[in-house]
């Protein structure tokens, strides 16, 4: 029996939730500053020297994938102010077993790089982007470069990304009055649309992000004054629950990590720059790869390492019983 073989079966945590989807951060670094992802006054990057180099991520990604492994996100930070992320995405997408090579971004730097990460083997694409409006825009990230992300977009659907998901924090009276423009927008472009629940996590505008908390279900009604919500499904390992917005070709996708949590179909864990494998958001299970990397671990240890590691993963976060548990910043995690 094959290495390969004979570790596949074992990709699956204490509940038996098998683990295919691995989100990956290059950089921790990003050129807008929204505080609910990145502390206000800013943070303590993690130095080059930690960065997981690129032949270190594609060995991890090679292991993964070797275990059962099928979709990678490469997010960050801001992952594409990391040079030369075409290269590699050159050099995961020709991993044998990898199914789905996606990237997660801002889309401030898409337009210049779109081609190349198109040419990569990228396909999907999610993008951020809370609300339309270029005084909020700057509100809530800190920077002026509204126009920036919408010619990376329309540069992006011009080339053929597909899907191209609009990620929409739900931001309770600050981008609330968005939401059927929002979909409107998405649905003259052909984009889809993803909702997601504001975590614990962070500050905006100097308030905890907490106060700006909406459930979905808010989000949902809303759109339903407008339009019928047909049940629809979308590629990808994410756990957002999606609808078609009747009479177009737009889906829109809720995901509810506080009022409708998803523990119990989890199927992912994180690769941080600095080569953290975290097993859960909401938590601090974690093991710590770079180390083992460059003090020599042969790749059958560093497979059983990754199956040693998801037994850590728990059962669910504890986001609302315990919201002072884990002090952590989306930019220094991963989305």
């Amino acid at each position: 029996m094959s290495m390969q073989k004979s570790f596949e079966q074992r990709l699956i945590d204490p509940l038996g939730r098998t683990i295919d989807y691995v989100r990956l951060s290059v950089t921790d670094k990003c050129n807008l500053r929204c505080t609910y992802c990145m502390p206000e006054g800013g943070q303590n990057f993690e130095r080059r020297e930690k960065y997981l180099t690129f032949a270190e991520i594609e060995r991890i990604i090679r292991a993964f994938t070797e275990l059962g492994v099928r979709r990678v996100r490469i997010t960050g930070g801001e992952p594409l102010v990391r040079k030369h992320i075409p290269d590699l995405a050159t050099q995961l997408s020709a991993l044998p077993g990898l199914e789905d090579l996606s990237l997660s971004t801002n889309a401030v730097l898409l337009a210049s790089q779109a081609e190349a990460l198109h040419a990569a083997g990228i396909e999907r694409l999610n993008v951020s982007l809370d609300t339309l409006c270029r005084h909020k825009f700057l509100e809530i990230t800190g920077n002026d470069d509204f126009d920036r992300v919408i010619d990376g977009l329309m540069v992006a659907r011009q080339i053929g990304f597909a899907p191209i998901k609009i990620n929409m924090l739900a931001l309770k009276g600050l981008n609330d009055d968005e939401v059927i423009d929002m979909a409107e927008f998405c649905i003259e472009r052909g984009f889809s649309l993803r909702f997601i629940e504001t975590m614990p996590m962070g500050s905006i505008g100097g308030r905890a992000a907490a106060q700006h908390y909406m459930p979905l279900s808010d989000v949902k009604a809303q759109l339903e004054t407008k339009f019928d919500l047909v049940p629809s499904v979308m590629p990808g390992g994410g756990p957002a629950r999606y609808f078609r917005l009747d009479g177009s070709n737009t889906n829109v996708g809720f995901i509810t990590p506080i009022s409708r949590h998803f523990c119990d179909t989890c199927n992912r864990v994180r690769l941080s720059v600095d080569g953290t494998l975290h097993l859960c958001l909401g938590q601090m299970h974690s093991v710590p790869l770079r180390p083992l990397l460059r003090e020599g671990i042969d790749d059958i240890e560093l497979q059983k390492t990754l199956v040693k590691a998801l037994k850590l993963k728990p059962a669910r976060h504890e986001f609302g019983e315990k919201p002072e548990q884990v002090i952590r910043f989306m930019s220094s995690t991963g989305g």
